[in-house]
């Protein structure tokens, strides 16, 4: 079994079980993907490839929530 992947996220540490993607994370934390925007290591990266985007511990990544309003 791998050791875990060390990540941040936000400004704050995670782990995760190895191997993850992108979407995998989405999936942890539990955010709606039609309502984010994910930037790893200073990088959008387009809603298509979170299934294959592969993270790596000291993977830094931020992720924006889309906000309705009027």
């Amino acid at each position: 079994m791998q050791s875990p992947i060390t990540l941040t996220v936000n400004g704050e540490a995670k782990a995760l079980p190895a191997p993850a993607s992108v979407a995998d994370l989405l999936a942890s934390i539990g955010l709606d993907g039609r309502k984010v925007a994910v930037e790893r290591n200073l990088e959008i990266v387009p809603r298509s490839l979170w299934p294959v985007t592969p993270l790596e511990s000291g993977d830094e990544l931020e992720i924006v929530a889309f906000i309705g309003g009027g």
